[in-house]
Order: C-alpha cells, then sequence, then structure tokens
C-alpha cells in the first residue's frame, strides 16, 4: 500500500527517517514483523534490528513481568 501525507513546512526529515519512524512503531505495536519492517525501510533484517535502538525501540517484546514468569519457569 500506498500513501501520501501532508508534512508541516520546516519538517526535514529524509524519506529513510519518516519510513523508518513509521516502521518502527508498527514492530513495537506488534502490528509488524522485524522482516517487514526491513523491507519496509530497504534494510536486512539485521540492520533494521539495530537501528530499532536508535529509535528507543527494543527487539524484545513483552513486559518485565513475563519475562519474570520465562525466568522463573526455566
Amino acid at each position: 500500500m500506498s500513501i501520501q501525507i501532508e508534512l508541516p513546512q520546516g519538517l526535514s526529515l529524509s524519506k529513510f527517517e519518516l519510513s523508518m519512524l513509521l516502521a518502527a512503531k508498527l514492530f513495537e505495536e506488534g502490528l509488524i514483523s522485524t522482516g517487514q519492517g526491513a523491507e519496509m525501510v530497504g534494510l536486512s533484517k539485521q540492520a533494521f534490528i539495530e537501528v530499532l535502538g536508535k529509535y528507543k525501540v527494543s527487539v524484545f517484546q513483552g513486559t518485565s513481568g513475563d519475562l519474570e514468569n520465562d525466568i522463573a519457569n526455566a
């Protein structure tokens, strides 16, 4: 799907930055996979995962409670 968005004047984001912001948020919300995000922005999966950190998005999904339960059950 392709969409067209009008951005405020003076906002200087590259196409990559805008695509990465959208892909990072969609990934963070659990709506896309790392592979889909990587495809959206034209990166390999590994590169997408690395760049997610710059956008303050963790690759690890779930809550700290989930992690504690996993550790307790291990």
